[in-house]
């Protein structure tokens, strides 16, 4: 029989902690070891009840979310999952959650106490697991900064043609896009467009807040955007994110279409509307994230032409789904540590 992941559940409502409890005792591979009212409680039942995943509520007294899991990544960090309100401040203390270093979050439908928390007990069941097999540890080199030789190897290029920079990401992307976006000139000559795996709300904060850190502008995509070079587009949670040509222009056209493999937006409805223009150059980057969306996009990307292609390397990726299922298909040219991804990006463009 498997080992059981043990789970610790923080939470300062009686109720929600029951309710969390009992949906993750359900599952047979999973074990609820203690629960904890607040931060305080939650690092002493820590060092004695040594969790394997812990949940731990965004919003709580005496110690909150933010300041535990400062506390938890100090010195042997333990995988994550925050629960999160779907709040303007709760989508806020989520992301910065997600740069303090845990691994992902799961939004409660209806507030900080929510009756209908049963609509996500499979998210959160499964973001359990996938915690738990999460890359907690991985190291990102934050020293080296590629701005320099990036701005070399601009004046070296004489290709004026149009170029355009497509990522996508998924567990763990807020954290990687910081590493990326904050690293790219202000003048890069092409504009980006982002997939990140995210809830409708949180995308709009992941937006403002990359924006805040960036040099070049973040903001989250709005239906009939015309791409403007310096300017990342972020596709807002719910909508699939399409690139359409408008004249000698290109614009982002969002639509609410069925989901791809479970996700909208989609990675791969991205890369599929840009496979269109063989005379667009694109720059496609898949990072850390769980499944393997990205992967049929990549091949119509490649199939169409003028495509190069980039990877995130299992050093340093939280979770290795979405880049191994593309360097499987073998449509990858490089694959590369987190920290070099925007210098060679920039080599591209």
């Amino acid at each position: 029989m498997a080992q059981l992941i043990n789970v610790l559940v923080v939470d300062d409502s009686a109720f929600m902690r029951k309710v969390i409890s009992d949906m993750i005792d359900k599952d047979v591979n999973m074990q609820v070891v203690g629960t904890a009212r607040n931060g305080q409680e939650a690092l002493i039942k820590r060092q004695t009840l040594k969790p394997d995943v812990i949940t731990l509520d965004v919003e709580m007294p005496i110690m909150d979310g933010l300041d535990t899991l400062k506390e938890l990544m100090k010195e042997a960090p333990v995988p994550v999952v925050m629960i999160s309100s779907l709040t303007k401040e709760g989508a806020e203390q989520t992301l910065l959650a997600m740069e303090y270093g845990a691994v992902d979050f799961v939004a409660k439908t209806s507030g900080a106490i929510s009756l209908d928390l049963h609509i996500i007990e499979k998210e959160i069941v499964k973001k359990v697991k996938l915690a738990y097999k999460a890359n907690i540890n991985q190291e990102i080199k934050t020293t080296h900064h590629p701005r320099k030789l990036v701005r070399e190897v601009r004046k070296e290029s004489n290709n004026r043609q149009k170029k355009i920079i497509a990522i996508g990401t998924s567990t763990g992307g807020p954290k990687a896009l910081k590493e990326v976006v904050t690293r790219l000139p202000k003048d890069i000559d092409a504009p980006i467009v982002i997939v990140q795996h995210m809830p409708k709300g949180f995308t709009q904060s992941l937006a403002n807040r990359l924006n805040t850190l960036a040099d070049i502008e973040v903001k989250e995509a709005a239906d009939g955007d015309l791409l403007r070079s310096g300017v990342a587009y972020i596709a807002p949670g719910g909508f699939h994110m399409i690139i359409k040509k408008v004249g000698q222009s290109y614009s982002i056209q969002l639509n609410q279409e069925e989901a791809r493999r479970g996700h909208r937006p989609s990675v791969d409805v991205l890369f599929e509307s840009l496979a269109t223009y063989v005379d667009l150059k694109k720059i496609a980057v898949i990072m850390t994230g769980m499944g393997s969306d990205g992967k049929v996009g990549l091949k119509s990307l490649k199939e169409s032409g003028n495509c190069f292609a980039i990877a995130e390397s299992m050093n340093t990726s939280i979770v290795f789904g979405m880049p191994k299922a593309a360097i499987e298909s073998k449509l990858i040219d490089e694959v590369i540590d987190l920290d070099q991804i925007s210098d060679h990006i920039m080599r591209q463009v």
